[in-house]
C-alpha cells in the first residue's frame, strides 16, 4: 500500500495589527456566546427536573451537583477570558501608541466609512 500523495500547502494569510485585535475580540465574543448557551442549557434541565412529579431527593441533588461541575468549569473559562481580554486590549493600546499621526488620521477616515 502507497502512501497518500498530500500536495505541498503553502497558505499565505497576511494580517495586520489591527486585523489581529479585531479577530481576538470576536474569539472572545464568540466564547462568551457559547458559554450563554452552556448556561442556558443548564437552566432548562433545572426547570425541566422541577416539573418532574416522581422526583427524587437523590435524584435532584445529583443534577444540582451536575450543574454546580459545569457552572465551575464555565466559571474557570470565564476568568481565562478575562486574562485573555486584558491582553488583547493591551495590545490594542500598544497599537494605538505606535501609530503614527498620519497613521491614526488615515484608520479614523477608514472607520468612518
Amino acid at each position: 500500500m502507497s502512501m497518500p500523495n498530500i500536495p505541498d500547502i503553502k497558505p499565505n494569510i497576511i494580517l495586520n495589527r489591527k486585523d489581529v485585535i479585531n479577530l481576538l475580540l470576536t474569539s472572545i465574543a464568540l466564547e462568551e456566546i457559547g458559554f450563554s448557551h452552556i448556561i442556558n442549557a443548564e437552566a432548562e434541565k433545572i426547570q425541566h427536573m422541577l416539573k418532574d412529579i416522581c422526583l427524587t431527593l437523590d435524584d435532584a441533588l445529583r443534577v444540582n451537583d451536575s450543574v454546580e461541575h459545569m457552572l465551575r468549569g464555565i466559571v474557570a473559562n470565564q476568568i481565562l477570558l478575562q486574562f485573555k481580554l486584558s491582553d488583547v486590549l493591551k495590545l490594542e493600546r500598544s497599537y494605538r501608541l505606535s501609530l503614527t499621526e498620519e497613521e491614526c488620521e488615515i484608520e479614523e477616515e477608514e472607520e468612518e466609512e
